[in-house]
């Protein structure tokens, strides 16, 4: 493995950068150069473009990795971005080009997790405080659920309904983490992108927040991709 490969870490809704501080340290010890994006989470475009001008910054070979609709924005800011090695989808939505997280949400039976989400007046989507621990990260303890739902990140309605340009894994060797446990995208539909996307899948019986109780499968799929 290259000591000089980067890796940049993009979070998902419900969650932000600090969501990864079990990862970073496991791949720091590699040799690994991390680094988080905090993405706004207000529309599809946004998010990618704040990734974008991260990938910006870093010089080197960089894989890129996208937790949950963090995935959507990895598609997109990966596109075009010479210094991108490989992308790696935790869970994550590997959408292809004018798919929408909503538009893949209508295709299947709602997740029992979708059940605990709601929008407020301002047109944005939460998690039930008082059910985030069952829906988005079952096996992490109770304080630290706690503390997700506390400081949990809200996502756009617009964001939620942004539609994809052409797909960066079309182009780029892609890996992709499938949690088995996952009460938010259910496992059919994550195995169904990782297929289209001709992912190296690994799984994990995980809820869908895998950094939490599950850093080590996280990091090693990750460290994989660096190879």
């Amino acid at each position: 493995m290259s000591k000089t490969t980067n890796v940049l870490l993009t979070h998902g809704a419900w969650a932000d950068g600090s969501c990864w501080a079990k990862v970073i340290p496991i791949l720091q010890a590699q040799g690994l150069n991390v680094l988080a994006a905090q993405i706004p989470l207000t529309s599809l475009e946004d998010d990618i473009a704040v990734t974008r001008r991260m990938l910006g910054m870093i010089p080197g070979p960089t894989v890129l990795v996208g937790h949950s609709y963090g995935g959507a924005v990895i598609t997109g800011a990966g596109k075009g971005a010479r210094n991108v090695a490989a992308l790696v989808y935790i869970t994550g939505f590997g959408l292809d080009e004018d798919e929408s997280l909503e538009s893949l949400s209508k295709q299947g039976s709602p997740s029992a997790g979708s059940a605990a989400i709601g929008p407020d007046s301002n047109g944005f989507l939460w998690i039930d405080r008082e059910r985030f621990h069952s829906a988005f990260v079952a096996d992490g303890t109770a304080t630290e659920a706690a503390v997700m739902a506390a400081v949990q990140k809200p996502l756009a309605i617009a964001a939620f309904a942004g539609k994809s340009g052409p797909p960066a894994w079309k182009t780029l060797p892609s890996w992709y983490l499938q949690c088995t446990d996952d009460q938010m995208i259910p496992p059919p539909a994550q195995g169904f992108m990782a297929e289209r996307m001709g992912a190296k899948v690994r799984t994990v019986a995980s809820s869908h927040a895998p950094f939490m109780a599950h850093a080590a499968a996280v990091a090693e799929i990750i460290a994989l991709a660096a190879e």
